[in-house]
């Protein structure tokens, strides 16, 4: 069976990747499953350099507050800020003080430094502005798109003034509780103020697109894309929050498919841009329904790869990423019958798999494994069939940045 698998194994690098693929895909998606591991981190940039220069993919797309992230991608675009800078208020979730992360944005810069706006690599977040003990305030998305309208129509067409928006939204403090998430009462996202602000983000998003003919020749090419980001930023905040105030017991379910119905939106949006590489936790990228345990029940929802895979069908390539063993959070070598073990047993710590193979290859169907960690998700082997391309790192090393974080693994 090994000797079966050995023959289709291959390096980690662009053109074993795209030999799993029948076409260039339009996004192209790297999946992890677990968070803060250097050793990924520089895998996955090793990989994305090579995909940008032999495959012409123009954008880079990590697990990010989609807000924050413009910060980066002035930065790589135009050196505006200092790296130090832009590593502290461009990443969310604490992922600004990895090294991977640095990395990936320094080369980045140095890849623009000499070329064309035409032809540089661009950085995007396309996760919103969330974390785990709490929802970031409306108000920058939507004063964002406020003021950009204001300037490029007429002012009889705004549903409404600046001051009243500021009005409404009243103390961000407010909306960034952090006691909302367990307790709904604390939260402010079903009071009259809210309910006005979704009807009032509502009116600014349909007043951007109905005018999308007028906008997108006073705008340039950055201001346009912007504003729709502000928008559906604006629409989707609130919406989450709204669903924070809810006490009905689809509350997580609702809260978990907001943020991936965002995910997967700006996702498109990318798409629309040009060729694109994402890199994300595996449960955000996969094509089947995603699981997480809350207390003592499963809650499920559809990821941002299973929504975009609907909309771009063949123009979208998932690539999962499984691990072996993760010594320095108490994850040992895996059991031999699940799908780690049998890839375990390879001389190889890296390397990329068809995963059609691994199963043609399995006499018998893998168990599931079982992590002792919270923070590391095994691959479920019955999503082998969905999945384009398999990524194995045999051994992760413990490393400074990792073993220190509080980012938190189990932030999918």
């Amino acid at each position: 069976m090994i000797a079966d698998i050995a023959g289709v194994v291959h390096a980690v690098d662009a053109a074993a990747v795209m030999a799993q693929l029948p076409n260039r895909p339009r996004v192209l998606a790297l999946g992890e499953p677990t968070h803060n591991e250097e050793e990924l981190l520089a895998l996955r940039n090793a990989l994305f350099r090579q995909l940008v220069e032999q495959e012409g993919y123009r954008t880079i797309a990590l697990e990010i507050d989609c807000i924050r992230a413009l910060i980066v991608d002035d930065y790589v675009t135009s050196g505006a800020g200092s790296l130090d800078e832009v590593m502290e208020r461009g990443f969310s979730h604490e992922w600004g003080g990895l090294a991977g992360n640095r990395e990936l944005v320094r080369w980045m810069r140095a890849y623009n430094a000499d070329r064309p706006a035409s032809e540089q690599l661009r950085f995007a977040g396309f996760d919103g502005p969330l974390e785990i003990t709490h929802a970031a305030s409306p108000r920058q998305a939507l004063i964002a798109l406020y003021d950009y309208l204001a300037v490029r129509v007429e002012a009889d067409l705004l549903p409404c003034t600046v001051e009243t928006l500021d009005r409404l939204l009243g103390a961000d403090d407010q909306w960034t509780n952090p006691a909302a998430m367990l307790d709904p009462s604390q939260s402010v996202g079903q009071t009259p103020e809210a309910t006005q602000l979704r009807l009032l983000a509502d009116a600014l998003v349909a007043l951007l697109d109905a005018w999308a003919p007028h906008l997108t020749t006073v705008s340039t090419p950055q201001e346009w894309e912007r504003a729709r980001l502000f928008g559906r930023t604006a629409v989707s905040l609130l919406r989450y929050h709204s669903w924070m105030a809810d006490t009905s017991p689809g509350r997580m379910a609702w809260l978990l498919t907001v943020r991936d119905s965002l995910m997967a939106a700006n996702l498109l949006a990318l798409a629309e841009r040009g060729p694109t590489l994402v890199y994300a936790h595996n449960a955000h990228l996969q094509r089947s329904k995603s699981t997480i345990r809350m207390g003592d029940s499963p809650v499920e929802w559809w990821s941002a790869g299973a929504i975009v895979d609907t909309h771009l069908g063949g123009e979208y390539a998932f690539l999962a990423t499984a691990v072996g063993a993760i010594p320095h959070r108490g994850v040992d070598a895996p059991p031999a019958d699940t799908v780690e073990g049998m890839l375990y047993a390879l001389p190889e710590n890296q390397c990329v798999v068809d995963p059609q193979r691994v199963v043609a290859a399995v006499p018998t169907p893998p168990v599931p494994r079982v992590s002792p960690w919270f923070g590391y998700a095994p691959l479920d082997p019955t999503q082998l069939g969905t999945i384009d391309g398999l990524v194995f790192v045999k051994d992760l090393s413990r490393s400074p940045t990792s073993a220190t974080s509080t980012g938190g693994g189990s932030h999918p």
